[in-house]
């Protein structure tokens, strides 16, 4: 019964339009549907009492009862605080409020008994809790409550005394209105299979569990329906795609066997040779791929992508390469074009500052089949950029993409879609790739090429300065370069631009005889490129760079990279930024710098960084710190409205999903058989607009 979770939530008593409309805006707490999905994220537990006596510092929490002795507001400066004198057998214990003082005041009468909970802490002699809990004594908490839920809140809620507490009430009333009217959402095989509570018992448990198994039963059910559903969507979207749209068929390798044999600069890896062996099964399959390739900075990937155009070019097809900025298109042309070059391929480039004479005649050459390899920006998207025949579309860190920019590039032919290969350099975990590009096959480039070095990478503290300047000295004396990056936020873009300039001073005045290029994203393309490119050609033996250097200047001779204020940036960031050394045969190097005082998290990022070069450990270390939502950016977004389930910590119910949405569909892809009429249910209630199936709605 759908209809009585689409109820707005004012119509629950105690609500009401004016804290309706808070809920809706602080919690995003709409319907029925949404507040009986708005779960715990811990729990207290309550089954203990102590008293005054057994009061310690360690404690977390404590709940006491007793009885109220005084109650009185005390003055200092213009502030005041309520102080309650609370007294047990055993002592004294003042409760102490410094905001809602006449509301609690209210509520609280000298004689009567509380059961009272909160964090103590101890002043000389005396014991003292911050505005506790606090609740009359009464048949249901005199023996001990069990698991107490503690919901995500606002502080806005807070403030108009909408506490945790009061969320649970409400939660507790819809539970009992909502008897019967949950509708079971997997199959009964499924349940028995995977060992499940039933939906109606798995969210009264999450709301007020009865011991610790039960909860845990309660999380795991709600986590593996709330997976499943994602990985059915995806599975879904994936069987219609190879279902419907038919791929044209490469069999012929000619040009690339010419390439293999007369032109390949150096050996492939195993891991390279894996991967052309599964993208090739894909392109002469009949079906259209849709394929990531995913391989840390260095790993080989632009040797791969070439070779995948060369099984197209083969097969008298057009290959397009689109990157997200102008510096990454650049560098994609200028090192594919060696490789064409040798092969007597045209190639061309085509970003936002291509002349209008030259697009002409691009564009003429495009359409006519004779231009066989396109590199480009979003210019590529243009409704003038036709192709004879586009065979292969290639998109490079495809996070930047929206999946309306893909869907345009995937336009571009009438008779045929093209096959689209994603590329990614930055290393993505293993559930996060499964959630959001679970209706991609992935292919992972997971071996550097042989005789690249492991960067060292080294953690010093600005007192370390004189130190570190004499290390890059050296390096320079023996022909090395260096980049030097500054951090660039957004938010404080003067502060940082300042921060920036007088770092390029200070290393003028370290290094005197030693020329200085200089480069940030407030700078205007020429002077920027300009900069770069005396850098690539040695002119210049320091760069010092904002991230704009995250992505681009390919120099194999920098071979050290110092990152100030290290603690500033993301693990990520960190290792994408030190990817850009390490790129010739020589011993590369990385020196984070920081001041002393560093965060949990600072300290755990660098750690990391110093610890390992491997990308998919710092991207499952990433995923740890910072959640998945800030990992896939504003793009991916609502890939992951996850209300639940963790894809740091749920990796093996996430697999245990998605192998029983594959079980599923393998056996009956269009859900119509009885035993899934559950399912077919739940899509069918389910908001066309939503991405996550699980929803009650």
């Amino acid at each position: 019964m759908t209809g009585f979770f689409d109820t707005p939530i004012e119509y629950l008593k105690g609500v009401g339009p004016q804290r309706a409309a808070l809920l809706n805006k602080e919690l995003n707490i709409f319907t029925f549907g949404d507040l009986i999905q708005h779960y715990p994220f811990r729990y207290e537990d309550r089954t203990k009492f102590v008293t005054v006596k057994m009061l310690d510092d360690e404690m977390l929490n404590a709940q006491l009862k007793g009885t109220v002795k005084s109650i009185g507001e005390i003055a200092s400066g213009k502030k005041k605080r309520l102080s309650v004198v609370m007294v047990d057998e055993t002592g004294e214990l003042e409760l102490v409020w410094f905001q809602g003082i006449q509301w609690t005041k209210d509520r609280l009468k000298i004689g009567a008994n509380y059961v009272v909970f909160g964090k103590p802490a101890r002043y000389g002699s005396k014991w003292s809790i911050a505005h506790p809990d606090i609740e009359p004594v009464n048949p249901q908490n005199e023996k001990g409550l069990a698991l107490h839920p503690v919901y995500p809140l606002t502080e806005k809620l807070r403030a108009r005394h909408f506490d945790s507490k009061s969320l649970s009430k409400l939660v507790s009333l819809l539970f009992t209105m909502a008897t019967n009217k949950f509708r079971e959402t997997l199959p009964s095989e499924l349940l028995s299979t995977e060992k499940l509570l039933f939906k109606e018992q798995a969210i009264q448990q999450i709301h007020f569990p009865t011991d610790t198994k039960m909860l845990q039963e309660a999380q795991r059910r709600l986590k593996f329906e709330e997976l499943f559903y994602i990985q059915l969507r995806l599975l879904k979207l994936k069987l219609v795609r190879e279902d419907k749209f038919k791929g044209h068929v490469y069999q012929d390798v000619s040009v690339l066997t010419q390439f293999y044999n007369d032109h390949l600069p150096f050996p492939l890896t195993d891991a390279q040779k894996k991967v052309i062996r599964e993208i090739y099964a894909d392109l002469k399959s009949g079906k259209q791929m849709n394929r990531l390739l995913q391989g840390d900075v260095g790993s080989g990937k632009t040797i791969v992508a070439f070779i995948c155009m060369l099984i197209v070019i083969s097969g008298k097809s057009q290959a397009a390469l689109m990157a997200p900025t102008e510096i990454l298109a650049q560098q994609h042309f200028n090192n594919l074009k060696k490789f064409a070059d040798l092969m007597s391929l045209p190639i061309a480039l085509l970003t936002g500052s291509t002349k209008k004479s030259a697009r002409r005649e691009l564009h003429a050459q495009l359409q006519s089949g004779e231009l066989k390899i396109l590199i480009g920006t979003h210019a590529l998207l243009e409704e003038e950029v036709q192709f004879h025949h586009l065979g292969l579309a290639i998109i490079d860190e495809q996070h930047r993409f929206g999946v309306a920019q893909r869907s345009k590039l995937w336009q571009k032919n009438t008779t045929s879609y093209p096959h689209v290969l994603v590329m990614t350099a930055t290393p993505i975990p293993r559930t996060l790739a499964m959630t959001l590009y679970g209706d991609l096959n992935i292919s992972t480039i997971d071996q550097l090429p042989a005789g690249r070095k492991p960067i060292k990478t080294i953690h010093k503290f600005d007192s370390h300065r004189l130190q570190v300047n004499q290390f890059l000295r050296d390096q320079i004396s023996i022909g090395r370069q260096v980049y030097m990056v500054y951090p660039l936020i957004e938010e404080s873009e003067k502060m940082d631009l300042k921060h920036l300039m007088d770092g390029y001073e200070s290393v003028c005045r370290a290094f005197p005889d030693v020329a200085v290029s200089i480069v940030h994203g407030k700078m205007k393309p020429e002077a920027k490129d300009y900069e770069m490119a005396r850098f690539k050609k040695g002119e210049t033996k320091i760069m010092v760079a904002t991230t704009v250097i995250e992505v681009g200047v390919d120099v194999p001779n920098a071979s050290v990279m110092v990152i100030e204020n290290a603690e500033r940036f993301g693990l990520s960031q960190l290792h994408q930024l030190r990817g850009r050394v390490g790129r010739g045969a020589e011993q590369s190097y990385c020196i984070l710098m920081s001041g002393f005082k560093l965060g949990a998290d600072s300290k755990t990022r660098i750690e990391t960084m110093v610890r390992t070069n491997n990308g998919f450990e710092i991207a499952e270390t990433d995923l740890k710190l910072r959640g998945p939502g800030d990992l896939t950016g504003t793009q991916q977004s609502g890939a992951l409205d996850l209300m639940i389930a963790n894809l740091s910590t749920d990796g093996e119910i996430l697999q245990q999903a998605r192998d029983a949405a594959i079980r599923i569909l393998q056996n009956d892809p269009d859900l119509t058989t009885p035993q899934n009429q559950a399912i077919r249910l739940q899509i069918d209630s389910a908001r066309k607009t939503v991405v996550n199936w699980s929803k009650i709605s």
